[in-house]
């Protein structure tokens, strides 16, 4: 057996209640002028107020950008980047949900080496490192804080695009399950869907041959030993937790489960990547303006029923992991977990038109970096036949 592993993260990572109101002198370490990147509704949150005043009585001078759109316009970053420059930050800290994150993201890659966002598209494309940046998840969900991912959505291509590469990952995270307390049951559900589709997407994608320099070839390498060590903790953390979060939003051992679980899961697809549900969701997403945890939760079923002639070892650890009796128990357990907390069980009930099923399979067969890290490959008319199957909720035609 050749046994092979790679890890990504931060330099340093803090989970835990209260962790937090560390980040004044972590700032001081790292900067002498901090800009906060979050949106308008955290802006005016008693939480971010009070970090911002920990961070000046720290000594460190502060300026809050309150501009981020949810799903990054790409025209929005690029603003932001020009605005913070009269600022001149040494420090970029990203605080909110997984879109306050990647607009960090992607102004501290701005600042750092100029241009626009659009020049940094794909994979290693970033030529050097970015200002540091802090990353304080409000929301259990992207991963955001653990990643070498920032995804954008560009009006002109009509899909979101990711600008992938290790530069990208935060200097440091705080994962504080307390600031999740607020989080109403829906977006909860929809960011802890998403979550364990990064899990399982990464714990059952393609294992590649582990030739000298694979991990500076690409970014996402396929399932090793490291991401499937993390993305079997999140599967088993977020099936414990996700639906008693979303029952009972002040159930902190839940919150814990499903923070800790997100992260995981983000270490684990940072270095693995994903695979077909998220494929097929960019553009379903880009036809139906539904939210990313949606989309790719309501698909995972259906490409897990077709994946699982090739995954038949890693449902067997799902199924010991999550107390299932066995394997064939794994998909329509998790179909049902994904019901109970509201996700969509079709792509029509997702909102999309039966007319756009072709349109969605030709887009979702172009996004090659993800379909080559499918486990089962898809030819195009495999993949319309899946769409087709998850528009339906026909999961039995893909046996």
């Amino acid at each position: 057996m050749n046994l092979f592993a790679t890890l990504r993260a931060p330099r340093e990572l803090l989970f835990g209640a209260g962790q937090r109101h560390a980040l004044g002198s972590i700032a001081s370490r790292l900067g002498k002028r901090a800009l906060i990147v979050t949106d308008a509704r955290l802006a005016a949150d008693a939480d971010l107020l009070a970090l911002a005043r920990q961070i000046e009585e720290a000594g460190v001078a502060v300026m809050v950008d309150s501009s981020t759109l949810p799903d990054v316009p790409v025209e929005s970053a690029a603003a932001s980047a020009r605005d913070a420059r009269r600022f001149a930050p040494d420090l970029v800290i990203g605080i909110g949900g997984g879109s306050c994150l990647d607009m960090a993201k992607c102004v501290a890659l701005l600042l750092a080496h100029g241009g626009r966002p659009q020049d940094y598209y794909g994979e290693h494309a970033v030529p050097g490192p970015v200002i540091p940046l802090i990353a304080i998840p409000t929301t259990a969900g992207t991963g955001s804080e653990v990643t070498p991912v920032a995804v954008l959505s560009d009006a002109e291509r009509s899909l979101k695009v990711g600008i992938s590469s290790p530069y990208l990952i935060p200097i440091v995270s705080i994962c504080d399950p307390e600031l999740t307390l607020s989080c109403p049951p829906a977006l909860t559900a929809i960011a802890g869907a998403d979550a364990l589709t990064h899990a399982i997407e990464a714990f059952t994608a393609i294992r590649r041959d582990p030739v000298p320099g694979i991990s500076q070839q690409r970014v996402f390498v396929g399932k090793n030993e490291l991401s499937d060590h993390f993305a079997l903790s999140a599967i088993a953390l977020l099936w414990q937790g996700l639906e008693a979060a979303c029952q009972n939003g002040a159930d902190r051992a839940a919150r814990e489960k499903v923070m800790l679980g997100a992260t995981l899961a983000g270490l684990a697809f940072g270095v693995a990547g994903t695979a077909a549900a998220h494929a097929i969701q960019y553009p379903v997403g880009a036809l139906t303006h539904t939210a990313h945890g949606l989309g790719v939760a309501c698909l995972m079923p259906y490409v897990m029923t077709w994946n699982a002639p090739v995954i038949g070892d890693e449902l067997a650890k799902i199924a010991h992991a999550t107390d299932l009796d066995g394997p064939d128990d794994v998909i329509p357990t998790l179909a049902s977990l994904l019901a109970r907390i509201g996700i969509p069980a079709t792509l029509r009930d997702l909102g999309l038109e039966e007319a756009r099923i072709d349109w969605v399979a030709e887009q979702s067969s172009g996004i090659t970096r993800l379909i080559q890290n499918n486990p089962r490959p898809l030819n195009p008319n495999e993949m319309r036949n899946l769409v087709a199957a998850a528009y339906r909720g026909d999961r039995a035609s893909l046996n």
